[in-house]
């Protein structure tokens, strides 16, 4: 198993962004092969701590690698950030409370690159997508499976994809389908030949893998509980890569950023909604140049970032 396959995305911008100080507690929400973890470790010494999760077990494998050198500094933990409550009070990062918290929620390169996962449309695999294996749904039993009009909803809804109907026609006709390869062919042979710089079938697999993973439910659960365990002046940051991700994060982010979230047409506040966060970068933080140049898989990155105030002194 290779330990070099991943890079990360704007790690300078993420250690400013967690004003990442010596002797601090931090947590790295989707440790993946450590990069991140790694840069925060480095500049929190002496004395400082990292949580790394993630729910895959190949990366914590990696990671655990890779981060050799500061293995003291960091508990290692497999399971899902939706659990981050639990966990951190089973591994005692609770008190004292937490600096800063980090999400990026992109696929890493070494989950990408192995094709017995089933991430990639460019190399053949069995139709999985499950980031942990102890996951039960896979995107076979989607496909296989269900009604030709769920499908459409899931293609729909979660990959945005404007051909939704279409293939779900085909994949319906197609069925079984067992191969990354015979999914993808039958999303290029509904929708046509590749147009611009993206496969036929990216929003597609993008659609199973987020519902396979529940990925955009557990990211709104587990910013509710991110904003619970950081400290006062604490800081959250988030990086998203696609469109659905980046609205639940901004929209959580204004949100807890506000005193009073009723509908505008209540004539008074009745919500007794209080502000517990004020927005770092009310403009989103994109990769620069050179790094998307480096690392073409950062293009479409965003970072968000907020920091904890006492309940209802937002500025």
């Amino acid at each position: 198993m290779t330990t070099s396959l991943h890079i990360p995305v704007m790690v300078k911008e993420v250690i400013e962004a967690l004003k990442v100080r010596p002797s601090a507690r931090y947590i790295d929400c989707t440790l993946g092969c450590g990069g991140h973890a790694a840069a925060i470790v480095e500049r929190c010494k002496p004395g400082g701590q990292l949580l790394g999760i993630d729910t895959d077990p190949d990366a914590i494998n990696v990671a655990q690698i890779n981060l050799e050198t500061y293995a003291d500094s960091i508990k290692f933990v497999n399971d899902n950030f939706v659990n981050l409550q639990a966990i951190c009070q089973q591994y005692g990062f609770i008190v004292p409370p937490i600096k800063g918290i980090l999400f990026d929620l992109g696929l890493s390169s070494l989950q990408l690159g192995d094709n017995v996962r089933g991430f990639s449309f460019q190399q053949g695999g069995p139709l999985d997508m499950r980031f942990s294996p102890s996951q039960t749904m896979t995107a076979a039993e989607i496909v296989n499976t269900s009604s030709e009009t769920e499908i459409a909803r899931i293609i729909w809804t979660y990959g945005e994809e404007i051909y939704s109907r279409h293939i779900a026609h085909q994949i319906v006709l197609s069925r079984p389908l067992e191969t990354t390869l015979h999914l993808a062919q039958v999303v290029e042979r509904a929708v046509g030949s590749r147009r611009g710089r993206i496969h036929p079938a990216t929003k597609t697999f993008q659609a199973l893998r987020i519902t396979v993973n529940q990925e955009l439910e557990n990211l709104e659960l587990a910013l509710k509980q991110a904003v619970n365990l950081l400290d006062f002046d604490g800081r959250l940051a988030v990086i998203s890569y696609h469109s659905l991700e980046d609205r639940i994060v901004k929209q959580f982010l204004q949100r807890e950023a506000k005193d009073c979230i009723c509908p505008p047409e209540t004539p008074i506040c009745v919500c007794g909604h209080k502000a517990r966060l004020n927005l770092i970068n009310k403009k989103v933080i994109k990769p620069s140049p050179t790094e998307i140049e480096l690392n073409p898989r950062s293009r479409s990155a965003k970072l968000r970032v907020a920091e904890r105030c006492r309940d209802g002194h937002a500025t």
